[in-house]
């Protein structure tokens, strides 16, 4: 049995969906539940609620953690540290794995332009803090052989249904309405993005690896170093709508956050997009021979 916890968004849905390639025995879990195949138990849970989230791992021999609480610090503060202690427990005494699916809000800044797996932890962020304190009661529960886990971590997604994402809100969305496209940072710094199908793919696999476990993998990104700038024309371009890009300077933010609370959360973690910030998954595309999805592929998937 392989259970997917939080599964429904961009991320859950396709590790669900790659995951029939392994397993019939796939279990669903979120508070509003849907099968990505046909075979797929559903089951409705608060994962908050220790009680439901140990019944929602029990008989389970892989757990996928993909679930994303509220984009709120006061959440974050209160729900993830919570969460964590209580799934380590939970998959500890039902002997389960865990394959938890992380980003990058933890790593130094310094040393964005090119992030590893050895990238020092060093937020700056108050998300960042919180996901760095997750990760190291991860790291720690395996350490002392409490647990066997995987840390998959990843940066920003894109792809069909992840709407989440700056380039779906502000590029795709405005372009859609014939508006200019916007963008919260630096044009011509580069930026990392991953392909929600190729979350899946790696996923499944690094889960169904036994001796991928107990460390940290990132997942596969493209090896070409895009800007800001460049992603976005590789939206107009797909969509056939050339327009002038927009940037968003801070006071701008701080208006419209009123309005769109998404903007002013983000401002915790906006460095990221004002400096290079290049995913290295090295690591991962040597051991499994991966080559993740071309950008201009990808974007015209999204568009179609």
């Amino acid at each position: 049995m392989q259970t997917i916890l939080g599964a429904g968004g961009g991320a859950g849905t396709e590790i669900t969906r790659e995951l029939s390639n392994y397993t019939k025995d796939i279990r669903v879990v979120s508070r509003n539940p849907k099968k990505a195949n046909e075979s797929d138990q559903l089951m409705k849970a608060d994962l908050t609620d220790p009680k439901q989230l140990d019944n929602a791992v029990k008989g389970s021999d892989i757990v996928y953690v993909t679930i994303a609480f509220e984009y709120k610090l006061k959440a974050w503060r209160e729900l993830w540290p919570m969460f964590m202690n209580n799934l380590i427990a939970s998959c500890s005494g039902h002997k389960s794995k865990i394959v938890f699916i992380d980003n990058v809000y933890m790593y130094d800044p310094k040393y964005l332009s090119n992030m590893t797996e050895e990238t020092p932890m060093n937020p700056v962020s108050e998300k960042g803090k919180v996901r760095a304190t997750v990760a190291k009661m991860l790291m720690d529960a395996v350490e002392k052989n409490k647990i066997e886990a995987i840390i998959a971590r990843a940066p920003d997604f894109y792809g069909p249904g992840v709407t989440g994402s700056m380039l779906y809100q502000t590029v795709y969305l405005n372009l859609l309405k014939n508006k200019n496209p916007q963008w919260l940072g630096k044009l011509d710094v580069l930026h990392s993005f991953i392909y929600s199908e190729d979350i899946g793919k790696s996923v499944t696999l690094l889960g169904n690896t036994n001796d991928a476990y107990n460390q940290v993998w990132h997942l596969p990104t493209t090896n070409q170093k895009l800007t800001n700038r460049q992603w976005i024309e590789l939206m107009m371009n797909a969509m056939n709508k050339q327009k002038k890009i927009k940037t968003m300077p801070d006071w701008m933010i701080n208006v419209f956050g009123i309005f769109v609370p998404i903007l002013k959360e983000l401002q915790d973690v906006g460095y990221q997009f004002k400096q290079d910030y290049f995913f290295n998954s090295s690591k991962f595309n040597k051991r499994f021979n991966f080559t993740a999805t071309i950008p201009e592929k990808a974007v015209k998937e999204i568009v179609s």
